[in-house]
């Protein structure tokens, strides 16, 4: 969207941010040093604290209870600052401290003037203030004030109310290390009211204490005897507060020691205490956008942006989480603007579980280095999101890393962000990708919502809505971000996912193992079977006699069946410029073994493409490497847990499924050799055609068939004609007017230039469907004298292709049908009975006869039994039985409820006798054949 102004355009970061001049210590706000004067402006100058600091619901709270106190009007007396590590206690209190300070007019501090207004106070009195820092005072160093020491707490908190006279009153306790009572302490604050006592880090002050006399700030017990009576004494005086900030948990608390100092402590201000948690979630949006940011200069602009960014959520309802379907997200993002609120979700959901990350100090810092580097790199995006998140730069690699446990720079170096990573690389290869940087910008996000899930965590990293959340921004086509993902998964080596969520690890995932892996595999070894194996599955033999996967040229036979030969990765064919494949084919097609071939015409070649077997060794590697991990899981040999079995078994059917479509993509060519012949005579050198697959078909050896078919390489249905004039070019002539049919048959697959039938059926229809034509050719069954036996013209009939079938040139046929002819009439019809007396008795008699026969006949029973012999020639038996079947059989079949048996007798001598051989192939063939008698006699 051009119309939308980029965060850069629109708000201003203050200079230090801008400069990278600030210091890590400077986000450390520390009460002492605002107090002795010692602080950077941000936190000593009241004006500037109060222009960076946003009033939370509970800091104004807090503030009305303190105006209330220090005026007489009501308040709590004593107030307790609890929150987790970072969660802004000592920046509550040097609010506190700036506003009863009074150094400035509270009309020049942002906010003060509407608290004051809704206390119903128009100006503050003059407030002493006493800050004791238990980080900065010891129990074993005195404060030196002068000529004054101020041993314990109690001592140094009645000379900052009071000076040296106040410090007079309670010298004794201080010098003795006891605690005052409450009385005295009550007194000392009256007479320097109203005033307002803060305490920070009490807990690290206490737990330095033991129950051994001699340390100058006391006693453990002693400190809480003071802390006791000065919380009772706090409510005897009207207008005196005291707050106080203690760890929320033992961890932070540190030592035993500490952890139950904690317990005593919150006992104690416990029974007066107001305990207030200051910092919402939602309300940390404002208070590092005041401390990041100076201003929004145009906040028309920064408002469409926000608009567009829920526009956008809403138009994608499926790709984004619920939350951003509600209206008041739109009030989040304005809320948190330059500052996409994912961003301050995951930091203050994700990263605050972490030991040593503080939660609002913590993101101010982590933000600042941020902002800085995109500043400076001139970054464009509409809004910060996590995918813009310069991991890249390495102060904010570290700052991030910092708070995480040892490895994860070499995860980020590899996997997320910087020139060297392997999203830049992705990115590199595909612009569509490389245009937005989706790869990287998925990556950050996923890392920023799942380091911190990845420590000892059973749910564990992002899921995907989420991940497009923090990686996609008006103008962008969330189609890219989910390919980016996808890209991701195949790639990364230290991204994991399960259950529709994805995770980085400092532990190398099943990928790198799996990447490891496939360096053991060697192509011919261990490659090569694998590919057979698919290329078997994918192919089988379909109109083929044998298909050869990556056979030797003397193990494929030298028959007359048409054979698919499919040639191994090394010799692939290239479409353009010279190729193996074409040399290893002619081996093939001109040799068996140490012999010249002679069925040449009855092979053809698969060849795989070579700019694909690159492709194809590596992903054999990878279903090899996934099988190897599966195994070794399933064999105990490899230790993973559910989540990683489960997800390694579906890589492995996933990478097998992507073989097999590489495979099928990779085999993609046919190869038919022939030759032409030439006008002048002659034959042409051996050439090539060749066809391309099409790889998406359904069936690949359908498809092979269909190509075959299509380009005529293999003859599926033949004409007659075509026959016809095959003899009539190559076979017959003036001197030869008849040739076998079995001749022509293998001659055709002997010769690249006779034409390829896909079987001797196709040659044999051919042959049957001419035979009822006079114009393409006789048959005969041999030629004894010169003269055909067995001859057939004209008339349709089934054939047998055999050695004794001979295929006759139409017209020697003609002429041999009319040499069959008789000469005479007698051939041709009945003489006439002559005329007489015989002659008409016969005649009479026979019309006599036949009036009887007549009479006879309908007297006579139905026919209802068949009998039949006949005596069949053994050089064309095959021919004669096969007309049998058709002229008798068949009719007497199809007559419904005919019973019909058939027997075959067979009767052979031999003067010289059978040898041994022929007896036991006889018998052998005769029993699997069901032959009921069957056996070899003397005589």
């Amino acid at each position: 969207m051009t119309n939308l102004k980029p965060w850069r355009e629109t708000a201003v970061p203050h200079e230090d941010v801008l400069k990278g001049t600030f210091q890590q210590a400077e986000f450390a706000a520390d009460i002492s040093r605002v107090h002795d004067g010692s602080a950077v402006p941000e936190y000593a100058d009241p004006v500037q604290f109060f222009s960076r600091t946003y009033i939370t619901e509970g800091m104004r709270l807090l503030l009305d209870s303190v105006i209330k106190r220090v005026t007489g009007q009501g308040g709590d007396p004593v107030i307790q600052l609890q929150t987790a590590f970072g969660g802004g206690k000592t920046h509550t209190l040097l609010a506190v401290y700036h506003l009863a300070r009074g150094q400035v007019s509270a009309d020049s501090l942002d906010g003060v003037p509407a608290l004051l207004s809704t206390a119903g106070v128009k100006a503050l009195p003059k407030v002493r203030v006493a800050v004791l820092d238990g980080i900065k005072l010891s129990p074993s160093q005195p404060q030196i004030h002068g000529s004054l020491q101020a041993r314990t707490l109690w001592g140094e908190l009645a000379w900052q109310l009071g000076g040296d006279a106040a410090f007079e009153k309670i010298k004794d306790a201080d010098v003795s290390g006891t605690s005052p009572g409450k009385e005295l302490l009550a007194r000392l604050l009256k007479e320097h009211a109203p005033c307002v006592i803060l305490v920070d880090e009490l807990v690290a002050y206490v737990r330095q204490l033991n129950d051994t006399p001699g340390l100058l700030g006391g006693t453990y017990d002693a400190n809480l005897s003071f802390v006791q009576a000065l919380t009772e004494a706090m409510k005897a005086v009207p207008d005196a507060v005291l707050l106080a900030s203690l760890p929320e948990s033992d961890r932070e608390a540190g030592s035993s020691r500490g952890a139950g100092a904690l317990r005593t402590l919150e006992h104690y201000f416990g029974r007066v205490q107001a305990l207030w948690k200051p910092v919402a979630t939602e309300e940390a949006f404002e208070i590092v956008r005041r401390r990041l940011f100076s201003r929004i200069e145009d906040r028309s602009s920064a408002d469409a942006v926000c608009r567009a960014f829920a526009d956008l959520y809403v138009s994608n309802n499926s790709d984004f989480p619920h939350e951003t379907q509600e209206s008041r997200y739109f009030d989040r993002i304005r809320s948190a603007y330059p500052i996409h609120p994912e961003v301050f979700d995951r930091l203050y959901e994700d990263w605050s579980s972490l030991d040593n990350f503080q939660r609002t100090r913590g993101v101010l810092k982590l933000m600042a280095k941020v902002i800085h580097r995109l500043w400076q790199d001139g970054n464009n995006d509409l809004m910060i999101l996590p995918g813009s998140l310069p991991l890249y730069d390495p102060e904010v690699r570290n700052e991030a890393i910092y708070h995480l446990p040892q490895g994860w720079d070499p995860v980020l170096e590899k996997d997320i962000d910087g020139a060297r990573a392997d999203t830049t690389d992705i990115e590199n290869q595909d612009t569509r990708l490389g245009s937005v940087q989706a790869c990287r910008r998925t990556a950050r996000t996923i890392f920023l919502g799942s380091a911190p899930s990845s420590i000892n965590q059973s749910t564990r990293g992002i899921e995907t809505v989420r991940i497009l959340l923090g990686s996609a921004q008006p103008g962008h086509q969330i189609g890219v971000f989910k390919d980016a993902l996808r890209r991701l998964g195949d790639r990364l080596h230290y991204l994991n996912s399960g259950n529709s969520r994805f995770w980085f690890d400092t532990r190398p995932n099943l990928r790198r193992e799996m990447e490891e892996r496939k360096k053991r595999f060697k192509d011919r070894e261990d490659l090569l079977p694998k590919i057979r194996t698919v290329l078997q599955s994918l192919l089988g033999n379909g109109m083929f006699a044998g298909t050869h996967i990556f056979t030797s040229h003397a193990d494929i036979p030298d028959d007359g069946g048409l054979r698919l030969i499919v040639l191994a990765p090394a010799d692939a064919f290239a479409k353009k410029g010279p190729s193996p494949a074409a040399d290893v084919c002619t081996q093939i097609l001109k040799s068996r073994g140490q012999q010249p071939r002679q069925r040449q015409n009855r092979l053809l070649f698969l060849a795989p493409d070579q700019d694909g077997t690159s492709r194809l060794w590596d992903n054999a590697k990878t279903v090899l490497a996934w099988k190897s991990i599966v195994d070794d899981c399933k064999e105990g040999r490899l230790n993973l847990d559910q989540l990683q079995a489960k997800q390694a078994e579906k890589s492995l059917k996933d990478t097998e499924d992507v073989f097999r479509s590489v495979v099928r993509e990779s085999w993609r060519w046919v190869l038919a050799p022939f030759q032409e012949a030439q006008q002048k005579g002659g034959i042409s050198e051996l050439r090539w055609e060749t066809a391309q697959l099409n790889t998406s078909a359904s069936q690949m050896m359908s498809e092979i068939e269909r190509v075959l078919k299509t380009n005529e390489l293999v003859i599926d249905e033949w004409s007659p004609i075509h026959l016809a004039n095959l003899l009539k070019k190559w076979f017959w002539n003036d001197e030869t007017r008849e040739i076998g049919a079995l001749d022509v048959w293998q001659k055709m697959g002997n010769y690249l230039y006779l034409g390829r039938l896909r079987d001797d059926t196709v040659y044999r229809r051919a042959i049957e469907a001419g035979l009822g034509s006079r114009d393409f050719f006789g048959i005969a069954y041999g030629k004894t004298d010169g003269k055909y036996e067995g001859f057939s013209f004209g008339r349709s009939t089934s054939i047998v292709v055999d050695g004794t079938l001979l295929l006759v040139e139409p017209h020697a046929a003609k002429a041999f049908e009319e040499s069959l002819k008789p000469t005479g009439e007698v051939g041709n019809k009945l003489q006439e009975p002559k005329s007489g007396g015989r002659g008409v008795a016969e005649k009479t008699t026979g019309s006599a006869g036949a009036g009887a026969g007549t009479q006879a006949s309908a007297k006579a029973s139905p026919k209802r039994r068949f009998f039949g012999n006949v005596e069949v020639n053994p050089v064309t038996a095959k021919i004669e039985l096969s007309k049998i079947v058709d002229e008798v059989l068949v009719h007497l079949a199809s007559k419904h409820g005919v019973s019909l048996k058939i027997s075959l007798e067979v009767s052979a001598e031999a003067p010289q006798g059978f040898d041994d051989d022929l007896q036991r192939t006889i018998r052998e063939n005769g029993k699997v054949l069901n032959f009921t008698t069957l056996s070899f006699e003397e005589e």
